[in-house]
């Protein structure tokens, strides 16, 4: 077996035994671990198997084929770029069994099985005014051309990008907590909001708003129970989202630009190609590349690393100035070792593995899969807390893949960034809460028992 195939193996195992543990713990967990490990695969195992396969020349428009492993060779530029990656998801690894472990063998930890803001009809209102704010927001974004893409370094109207994120945030908090009698009712609802979500992926040409979909559906059955239609409806989904996902794109294309793909897409096997389009959009093998060809300890110190992370959480009208972006800084100064960004201005994603490397070695890559499982541990308790702010960011952890494809400081920028959705998604809860109450008021209905959570905001 050659090396790059025994370093392909050695990483489908090590997610292998992610999946076969993530099997043993009950609730969220077991998704998001199931998710973590689908997600890698694509670019740590389809990715790399798809080289060593059709082994592709590089051309323009197609970033498959990495020019560098190209020229270095594939069986030895994989097996090589894929050894911190192989080192990074065991450690992870013996994380997850560790806890597996200890939830099955150590003292009982009962979760409630039931979400506080599970079917609170304050807050599904509330998440429909911010999904129907969104929405408004979407439709100005596609009608001023200032919707965005993936990879660009600042949004084209901030503002619109900010009204933007509550659509995301109403429609992944409907699907994970909105409760209804009726069955249809709600099949319409998560469905409707599932299509939304998969017509806003091809519009912005980014995998992630229906990843978040995909996923918030699986959260919302793990959170409910699983049965077999369950089960059958997810992978469906799962299915249309990967396959319409490309229809959507061609859609959107002329027919040169039609014909100038189908040339690219030629010297893959028929049964590859339809696959390409979301292929592309799984490119942490291209952020592993960026590490080995920078080296270990290469790029940010450690005070440099903890100055950037507190800044992020700050609102950029408070700091005074421009905030640190680690997806552009590693286009410019890791990526820009190896390859040609003088004329590109792109922002990427690192990768908790990749970036710990080029911070400090292996022992960096240790710390970032050991941050990313202690904020996978936060985020399966998130959902199930009382106070809203962190249930809000529970469910932007879901739409925001941080823990699938940024680092340190990329995990840190978009939960900064999402502070301020939290912001306005706790004053749409007060507003929704004192409308229903003066409503109920002037009905003379009785006031609803119990205590409010207008106040749990800390």
């Amino acid at each position: 077996m050659a090396p790059a195939q025994i370093a392909v193996f050695l990483v489908a195992a090590a997610l292998a035994t992610i999946v076969v543990a993530a099997m043993y713990l009950p609730g969220v967990a077991r998704v998001f671990l199931i998710a973590q490990a689908a997600h890698w695969s694509l670019s740590y195992v389809a990715r790399p198997v798809v080289l060593l396969w059709v082994r592709p020349v590089p051309s323009f428009g197609d970033n498959v084929p990495d020019p560098r492993l190209y020229e270095y060779g594939y069986d030895g530029g994989i097996a090589a770029v894929l050894q911190p990656v192989i080192f990074g998801l065991w450690v992870y690894t013996g994380l997850i069994v560790a806890y597996v472990l200890w939830v099955r063998l150590g003292p009982r930890v009962r979760t409630p099985r039931v979400a506080p803001f599970a079917g609170d009809p304050v807050f599904q209102q509330t998440l429909f005014l911010l999904y129907g704010i969104g929405t408004l927001g979407r439709l100005a974004a596609y009608a001023t051309g200032t919707t965005g893409k993936a990879g660009e370094l600042e949004s084209p109207n901030p503002l619109i990008n900010l009204v933007t994120i509550l659509a995301t945030l109403g429609a992944v908090g409907l699907i994970v907590f909105y409760r209804n009698d009726s069955g249809r009712h709600t099949a319409l609802v998560v469905g409707a909001l599932t299509c939304g979500e998969l017509v806003w992926t091809a519009t912005v040409q980014s995998k992630t708003p229906i990843m978040g979909a995909a996923l918030a559906i699986a959260v919302r059955f793990a959170m409910t129970g699983w049965t077999r239609r369950n089960v059958i409806g997810v992978l469906s989904i799962i299915a249309v989202a990967l396959g319409g996902f490309g229809w959507l794109q061609s859609l959107k294309t002329d027919a040169a630009a039609k014909a100038d793909a189908a040339q690219v897409d030629a010297q893959y096997p028929a049964v590859v190609q339809p696959f390409l389009s979301m292929l592309r959009r799984f490119d942490l093998l291209e952020a592993a590349t960026d590490a080995w060809f920078a080296g270990p300890s290469s790029w940010l110190t450690p005070g440099e690393v903890l100055r950037h992370s507190y800044q992020s959480l700050i609102p950029t009208q408070l700091l005074g100035a421009e905030k640190f972006r680690s997806g552009a800084a590693w286009a410019e100064q890791v990526r820009g070792r190896s390859v040609d960004m003088s004329t590109v201005e792109v922002s990427l994603a690192e990768g908790n593995i990749n970036e710990g490397y080029v911070l400090g070695g292996y022992l960096g890559v240790a710390v970032g899969v050991a941050i990313t499982f202690v904020l996978l541990l936060i985020w399966i308790h998130s959902l199930y807390s009382k106070y809203l702010a962190i249930a809000i960011l529970g469910l932007s952890v879901i739409e925001v893949p941080v823990l699938f494809e940024r680092g340190i400081l990329g995990t840190v920028e978009m939960l900064g960034k999402y502070l301020q959705a939290v912001v306005l998604a706790w004053l749409a809860y007060l507003v929704v809460g004192e409308l229903r109450r003066r409503m109920e008021q002037l009905s003379g209905a009785p006031a609803p028992s119990g205590k409010t959570r207008t106040a749990q905001w800390v």
